[in-house]
């Protein structure tokens, strides 16, 4: 079996999802040393089953909202069950998109870990954080890794999202780092292995769009308040906008190789229109595709990452 990266995604962010797998392969030497899968949580019933019931995260009791931009999150802990515990896996987010050999990670020394990922400063002050949107896995060390039942587990208060997520109930013996660059949040550099766009309010092919996904600041009042205008006009015509990124060469590279996925057939301009008609891609996205710059050839990739952001 050969070592596979899977990209977990729902259908709000199935573009992303093709998009990084293009970039995966074209940013390889030896592109098939390795496949991609796209992990798509609607092939999986019990994701959607649980639409609108509370399950715990944080501490506290909330809605599972299957329609939310990142509904596809548990799915991150599936590669090892889809690779039957055997081989190694990488799984990413939807909007990781690869500048460098994704070979350099699958031939990284485990150093005896089952999984290895970026380990982040905590933002509350004091320890650090898990970065499980990356993930380094070692598949045949983590048979105890059963995603439906641990899914099912949340909406019953015996796991804590945050704790899933951050893998709190994992031995600490277990988990290994990995260099922050291959999971670069919003940092494009020289040293940049893998392009997070996790700052999902200026993600570029989404500039302009309404905000669609749920904020923990958000008080039950304006919850409610969005969801009529949802089911009234279609979209939340009073909120606030997805913002042009701040770094110009994020968005031609988004948009450069989404132009490859169309010359190359993994994206359709049907299916693109679908998805811009869905808010799911900005709507002039096939303007933007027609000016774009072209990337250069990934020998001289560095030139590109090392221009000033503008």
């Amino acid at each position: 079996m050969k070592p596979t990266v899977f990209i977990h995604t729902n259908h709000k962010q199935i573009s992303g999802a093709i998009v990084s797998a293009h970039a995966l392969k074209r940013a390889s030497r030896t592109p098939d040393l390795f496949d991609v899968k796209i992990l798509d949580i609607r092939s999986h019933a019990y994701f959607s089953e649980f639409n609108g019931k509370q399950y715990l995260r944080g501490g506290k009791m909330r809605p599972w909202l299957f329609e939310d931009l990142q509904s596809f999150t548990p799915s991150r802990f599936m590669p090892p069950e889809l690779m039957g515990y055997q081989g190694r896996a990488i799984v990413v987010d939807p909007d990781i998109f690869a500048v460098a050999d994704i070979m350099e990670l699958f031939n990284m020394d485990m150093e005896g870990k089952a999984v290895r990922l970026v380990h982040k400063p905590s933002k509350t002050g004091g320890g650090f954080d898990r970065m499980t949107s990356v993930m380094l896995m070692e598949c045949e060390k983590l048979t105890h890794w059963k995603v439906e039942e641990s899914f099912r587990k949340m909406f019953r208060s015996e796991l804590d999202y945050v704790d899933w997520m951050s893998l709190k109930k994992e031995d600490p013996n277990t988990i290994g780092e990995l260099p922050v660059v291959w999971n670069h949040f919003d940092i494009l550099t020289p040293e940049t292995k893998m392009l997070h766009t996790t700052r999902r309010e200026t993600q570029p092919w989404k500039s302009g769009l309404p905000i669609d996904f749920n904020t923990e600041t958000r008080s039950k009042f304006l919850n409610t308040f969005a969801s009529i205008q949802r089911k009234l006009f279609g979209t939340e015509i009073f909120s606030k906008k997805y913002k042009v990124n701040p770094d110009s060469r994020q968005e031609r590279l988004f948009f450069a190789l989404l132009k490859e996925c169309l010359e190359n057939g993994s994206i359709t301009e049907e299916m693109l229109r679908e998805e811009m008609k869905k808010c799911h891609v900005r709507h002039d996205a096939l303007n933007v595709i027609a000016k774009v710059k072209p990337l250069p050839p990934n020998d001289q990739m560095k030139d590109f990452l090392a221009a000033s952001p503008a």
